[in-house]
């Protein structure tokens, strides 16, 4: 008989990804439940996955943190039921403020609880439960903040990555053509949509290129007339279940720091450019990104003049 999991998980691609990755593997050996807010369905497919919606508001509003705390007090008592109800054994968090009712009612049960931190730099919500958690699933052991009162608890594995990117198979590229791969992350970069365009002219007028574009809904119809009126071929998208294809097709890609998809790349062995964004929580795009370079798998350049930084790069590379 089955054992029964929930994974907890929502938000942006970059805790949704790891979540699916952990259906491919546990939903062999256990029934799964996944766990989200309304963000996360975006990237969920309701009929392979069986979904709760667990919408967890935000605590950086002080005017709405007692009205937030109510709310999440409910939630709470929510995953209560729900765990107790579907005979709940093990909980695994792909992180974020999201995971914060499930993991609570976790702890009243008295469950095992399983923490995964893809990132370099520890998140805010795995560090207030590692003292909870049976183990922490990291990539590396040294992880920036983390307390080494529970380095104990690490297991260091290989980079989660899809499924069907170690199945797929080969794709035979355009040898007349170098295929540059852009991916802005979930919720798609405007720095890519504004400040590069320009330079990716200026390098076909030196280089026959084709541009594979991620980038937020509302900028697709523009990117793609853009790149149609300087005559370069260009495939214009915004999320992909099948991102392998698009990663195969690349020689080179220019991409945000999101732990998944740098994942993807290296394994595939495609050679990027990442430009991490510097909003990022503890700046931990640019610790994913600076694991990849010391491991001589990527260049690195900073937001600030991107556009005259990304363009001398692409002509060195490339020219």
């Amino acid at each position: 008989m089955k054992k029964n999991f929930l994974i907890t998980t929502g938000g942006s691609g970059g805790h949704v990804v790891p979540a699916t990755i952990l259906f491919e593997h546990l939903s062999k050996e256990a029934n799964i439940i996944i766990s989200t807010d309304k963000r996360g369905l975006k990237y969920l497919d309701q009929e392979i996955y069986q979904l709760i919606i667990i919408d967890t508001p935000k605590l950086n509003n002080i005017f709405f943190l007692p009205f937030n705390f109510i709310i999440i007090l409910f939630l709470t008592l929510k995953s209560f039921f729900l765990l107790k109800k579907s005979r709940i054994e093990k909980i695994f968090s792909t992180g974020g403020y999201m995971s914060l009712p499930v993991i609570l009612a976790a702890k009243l049960l008295k469950l095992k609880i399983y923490l995964i931190e893809p990132n370099q730099v520890l998140g805010r919500a795995n560090r207030y439960f590692l003292n909870s958690c049976k183990k922490i699933i990291c990539y590396t052991k040294k992880i920036r903040g983390f307390p080494d009162i529970y380095s104990d608890k690490i297991i260091v594995i290989n980079p989660l990555v899809r499924e069907n990117v170690y199945k797929s198979i080969s794709i035979i590229k355009n040898k007349n053509k170098t295929t540059i791969l852009i991916v802005g992350g979930s919720q798609g970069a405007n720095i890519f949509d504004k400040n590069l365009k320009n330079s990716i002219v200026n390098i076909s007028k030196k280089l026959k290129v084709k541009i594979i574009q991620q980038t937020s809904e509302k900028n697709i119809s523009f990117l793609k007339d853009f790149y149609s009126k300087n005559d370069i071929e260009n495939e214009i998208f915004s999320f992909d279940k099948n991102f392998s294809k698009n990663i195969q097709q690349a020689d080179i890609c220019i991409t945000r720091a999101g732990a998944s998809t740098l994942a993807e790349l290296s394994v595939l062995n495609i050679p990027f450019i990442a430009v991490p964004l510097p909003t990022s929580k503890d700046n931990h795009q640019l610790e994913n990104a600076n694991f990849y370079k010391e491991n001589d798998c990527c260049w690195v350049i900073e937001q600030t003049n991107f556009e005259k930084k990304i363009e001398h790069l692409l002509n060195e590379i490339l020219i």
